[in-house]
């Protein structure tokens, strides 16, 4: 996997993650890049210096900064690494329903680091992987969420929901989200861009919200629709 950009490195270098090495521009010489190249270095990872044209050449965003890591693939975690990291406390789990776009993908993991989600599930099937992208748009936070990958979505929102979670699914006709206290052992289920929850999935659901519109478009991007649910559950958790 590639890790592209200064932010999304220094993250990178917060954690564990094993890094093969990390390829420089070699005509980099500002203090931003002294500054980071020092950090590597502490960590005793190799850098590569190249000609820039290669770093164009390797990035998927193209906007590398000089900068490229690479590392071994993400590793998933278990769901039960997830509920497990929640003990003592009310937790509060993502689960994704066929998002299928990895932009969505990697902006709803910045935003569930952002607001101290502690876990986030994603099925193995229609439903887009961790990947270059994903780690791009998340702009490093992906270093600092659990994301456990699951062969059966429903099966793991009833595995939440006997460990004592309410379930709650995002749509369009369920009711304000304004008006639910979101507290105790959470999980808010996220639907697909074209698809929304599953009817399956929304049939496991104990509460349906929505967030309520009002212009002329009555439907919201995922990863900003689920943006402005979590903010929103987790100002009612902490009594904002």
């Amino acid at each position: 996997m590639k890790v592209e950009g200064r932010n999304s490195i220094y993250e990178l270098l917060k954690t564990d993650k094993e890094i093969d090495k990390v390829l420089v521009d070699k005509a980099q010489n500002d203090e931003g890049s002294k500054r980071l190249l020092g950090n590597i270095r502490s960590r005793k990872i190799k850098i590569q210096y190249v000609d820039k044209r290669l770093l164009d050449k390797e990035s998927v965003s193209k906007r590398h900064q000089g900068f490229i890591a690479i590392t071994s693939d993400y590793k998933y975690f278990d769901l039960e690494d997830i509920i497990d990291g929640v003990k003592g406390k009310d937790g509060f789990i993502l689960v994704l329903c066929e998002i299928t776009d990895p932009h969505n993908l990697g902006s709803i993991i910045r935003v569930a680091e952002c607001a101290g989600i502690d876990g986030i599930v994603i099925g193995k099937d229609r439903c887009a992987q961790v990947n270059d992208t994903v780690m791009r748009v998340s702009e490093g936070a992906l270093n600092h969420v659990k994301v456990a990958r699951v062969t059966n979505v429903n099966g793991a929102i009833d595995r939440l929901k006997d460990k004592g979670y309410w379930i709650y699914g995002a749509e369009a006709d369920g009711k304000n989200i304004y008006s639910e206290d979101f507290k105790g052992n959470v999980c808010l289920v996220i639907g697909g861009e074209d698809t929304g929850v599953k009817k399956l999935t929304r049939e496991k659901c104990d509460e349906i919200v929505s967030i309520p519109m009002y212009g002329k478009v009555n439907s919201l991007n995922a990863s900003v629709a689920c943006g402005i649910a979590v903010f929103e559950a987790m100002r009612k958790r902490k009594n904002l």
